[in-house]
């Protein structure tokens, strides 16, 4: 992993937990970057990613931090933009919402090529869709966990802000992200999986 996205990351995560708005909240929005982080450090020798994938990896995790900083519905900027276009509502969280779509449809892309899990790029693409609808419908299934366990910390995490059909939204932004992703990025994406079969997927039993 480059020393300049470990930086990245680091900062990101010290600022986030700055006097975050919610410290519950703040631990739930970042633990997915959290286990990023885990992931690919163990990883990294054994199935090192293509730099797209482990830079889209890095933007989401500081998508998820800043979320985790203000909570979702009260991030500045897009107060500002919601009351410019006489939104509502706060919408950073369909933000995160796309970016839950876009960068795990190349996450999931990488690893079904490498492994050639999918015959045929029809159905890798197809397949890769379905990871991201399921991964998204699991997530809403976390906040509803979440809102039954914990009434203070409800309604920061899950963002709603009073729209019912929240939940719906959030995961056709995942399938727009995940559609958008497959569409633009995936030649500029076989360029860097070509680039990096050079270097062999080692048996999980090395060391990492």
């Amino acid at each position: 992993m480059p020393p300049l996205w470990i930086l990245i990351f680091a900062l990101g995560l010290l600022w986030s937990g700055w006097d975050p708005k919610d410290r519950l909240t703040w631990l739930l929005e970042v633990a997915p970057a959290l286990a990023a982080l885990v992931l690919l450090w163990s990883t990294r020798l054994r199935f090192p990613l293509t730099p797209l994938v482990l830079w889209l990896v890095l933007l989401h995790s500081l998508i998820l931090m800043v979320g985790g900083h203000y909570t979702y519905a009260e991030v500045p900027l897009f107060d500002w933009i919601a009351e410019w276009l006489g939104q509502s509502r706060n919408n950073y969280d369909k933000v995160g919402h796309l970016a839950q779509g876009f960068i795990p449809a190349l996450c999931a892309r990488e690893v079904m090529l490498r492994l050639n899990l999918v015959n045929g790029r029809f159905w890798v693409a197809f397949f890769v869709v379905c990871f991201c609808l399921a991964l998204s419908a699991f997530y809403e299934l976390i906040e509803w966990w979440v809102a039954l366990a914990s009434d203070e910390a409800a309604d920061a995490f899950l963002g709603t802000q009073g729209y019912v059909w929240d939940t719906q939204s959030d995961m056709l932004m995942a399938l727009i992200g995940a559609v958008l992703a497959l569409i633009t990025l995936h030649r500029y994406h076989d360029r860097q999986l070509a680039q990096l079969a050079r270097y062999p997927v080692l048996p999980s039993t090395d060391s990492a």
